[in-house]
């Protein structure tokens, strides 16, 4: 496969028990590359290894008169430069086209994970991380992977190279072959502690990102609470501590790099002095001794290339951990030994099994949670987004497991809009370009959602003709306030009017007066197909066919907003924020009739 063929059709299946395995999957998934740019970076080595022994000839050539000698030696050796020049030329090609074939279905796995689970993903992995494996990570298992064939040239080159020395002068051959082993040997004690400071300095790097990501998501409110100080010192002390263990790792390559001059270097002086006393002997000729002395430092080349790939394993590796982390992530469906076929679409009433949640369908149900964790996870399981691992039974929709059903099917049956929904750069019309029933217009949904002032804005800031349709949008909608932005993506998700639409705090950041109008509009649009809106708003609350609260992870209440009031204490506290007598609170809700 070539770059520009990529994306790849299918990235596969990869293996995700361990960052190794993941690493070792991904060499197999690229076996012919690795063999192509391994031939090459063999001739292109055994041609500069080629190099002493032409000049070693040259030298006899010279030294025993012999013009027709050094005739044939100048040819060989424009012959041995060219293959040299070609070979270097196949092999960079070859080694890149290996970095980026990998890099790209690293990114295509993740990008597919991503899909799979949704907003489920930075529940379970920090935004940073993923960011970070994106990134960073992709770049150095695709590092690994190029620098494994020009490796593995290396030893067959070296291996060749100390055989050639064995059987052309036996002890300086022993003396170079006992000298590579202790130079590999000699930094191997070291990778270790190399391979941790590497790990502790990634794992800060990680951190430091997803406070920097997190800070600029947040700048916003940050800047209306006098924040920003306090967030850019914490920033300011994260990056200092990046700083600290990137100079700590730093300091054992040095050390490593320190170790791979000195050893080789004593090599050197070694096979000189032994070289020196053989030709003083008379058993070396001056082109052996020079023959000798230049496939030596040839070696020098080679060994270079083992520091290189122990570097490039010791890095990639806790970035293949990273990057399975986040591959290990699945639908309880897809460890199923079958997935349930569906003859009709999805419909029906939505249970979940785990809390005793039950959403009648065709009606609005509201659902009040004392902690936002719980509401986090319910809203998963609804949306069919359980993760695997988790022990808790999957929501039914029509009493199928919604977990148990093609991804496809799941997500066109529920959707689900989390409480930071992302709001992608580009114009109106692209923003609302999503699959939908084409049962609502859009219009319908802006009005819905109440947007006129979002479409006011767009228009004005829209092309000749003040179209609001061509306004472009920011990316992650920062141009607009967060009750807008809410309101887009609350427009977004009616105009797909799937058959369940679950709603995490749709209105938190709107105003009372646009929040009635808005809980109005969802009713009004949504007849006949099932709602289900995570809220504590009373505005809300009071419009909903139903209203289940969920108190330490089960349902313990449910009715109209009003019973419940005037029945269940604990609800009461949750949507008033306050402990009051049950005279009182019936008189709220009297007043609110």
């Amino acid at each position: 496969m070539q770059i520009r063929d990529l994306p790849h059709s299918d990235p596969g299946d990869p293996d995700v028990r361990s960052g190794f395995r993941f690493l070792v999957w991904l060499f197999r998934q690229q076996l012919g590359g690795q063999i192509k740019a391994a031939s090459w970076g063999t001739l292109h080595m055994t041609a500069i290894a080629g190099l002493p022994l032409t000049m070693g000839l040259a030298i006899d050539a010279v030294t025993d008169g012999s013009g027709r000698r050094l005739a044939l030696t100048g040819l060989l050796m424009l012959a041995i430069t060219v293959v040299m020049g070609v070979a270097d030329t196949m092999l960079h090609r070859a080694a890149v086209t290996n970095w980026i074939l990998a890099a790209a279905r690293v990114q295509q796995l993740l990008a597919r994970r991503t899909a799979e689970l949704g907003g489920v993903l930075t529940r379970r992995v920090a935004a940073g991380e993923v960011v970070k494996v994106s990134t960073g990570d992709v770049e150095k298992i695709g590092w690994f992977v190029e620098a494994f064939s020009r490796f593995a040239a290396a030893v067959v080159v070296t291996l060749g190279v100390c055989a050639g020395l064995i059987v052309y002068e036996p002890r300086l051959g022993l003396i170079v072959l006992a000298g590579i082993v202790a130079v590999v040997l000699s930094a191997w004690p070291l990778l270790p502690a190399a391979t941790r400071r590497a790990d502790v300095e990634r794992g800060k790097s990680g951190r430091a990102t997803t406070l920097a990501s997190d800070t600029v998501a947040g700048l916003r409110v940050l800047r209306g609470i006098g924040g920003e100080e306090l967030f850019l010192e914490r920033y300011r002390r994260a990056s200092q501590e990046v700083r600290a263990a990137s100079v700590h790792s730093a300091r054992m390559w040095s050390l490593i790099d320190a170790v791979q001059v000195v050893m080789p270097g004593l090599l050197l002086i070694a096979v000189v002095w032994q070289g020196v006393g053989l030709a003083l002997d008379g058993e070396l000729s001056a082109g052996e001794l020079v023959t000798v002395y230049g496939a030596v430092s040839f070696l020098m080349f080679p060994l270079r290339l083992f520091q290189e790939a122990a570097m490039a394993f010791t890095f990639s590796r806790p970035s293949a951990k990273r990057a399975v982390r986040v591959l290990a992530l699945r639908r309880a469906d897809q460890d199923a030994a079958a997935v349930t076929a569906l003859d009709q679409p999805l419909a029906g009433d939505l249970r979940d099994p785990a809390t005793g949640l039950h959403a009648p369908a065709g009606k609005l149900t509201a659902v009040v949670c004392g902690s936002p964790a719980v509401a986090e996870r319910l809203a998963e399981r609804l949306g069919g987004h359980s993760v695997h691992g988790d022990g808790e039974p999957s929501a039914r929709l029509g009493g199928v497991p919604l977990d148990e059903v093609p991804l496809a099917a799941a997500r066109t049956a529920v959707l689900v809009q989390d409480k930071d929904p992302v709001l992608l750069s580009g114009t109106l019309a692209e923003l609302l370009d999503v699959p939908a029933s084409g049962r609502v217009t859009t219009g319908e949904a802006l009005r819905a959602a109440q947007c006129h002032d979002v479409l006011t804005a767009l228009a004005q800031a829209a092309p000749a003709g003040g179209d609001p349709m061509e306004g472009r949008i920011t990316e992650r909608g920062r141009s607009l306030s967060g009750g807008q932005r809410q309101r887009l993506a609350l427009a977004r998700s009616l105009i797909a009017d799937p058959e369940v639409l679950v709603l995490d705090e749709p209105t938190s950041a709107v105003d009372s007066h646009t929040e009635a109008r808005i809980a109005e509009g969802v009713r009004a649009l949504r007849s006949g197909r099932t709602t289900v809106v995570f809220t504590s708003s009373p505005l809300l609350l009071d419009r909903a066919d139903l209203v289940a609260f969920v108190h330490d992870g089960t349902v313990a209440a449910a009715g109209t907003h009003r019973d419940l009031l005037r029945t269940a204490p604990a609800y009461r506290a949750v949507v008033t924020r306050e402990t009051e007598p049950a005279s009182r609170a019936e008189s709220l809700a009297e007043e609110s009739a």
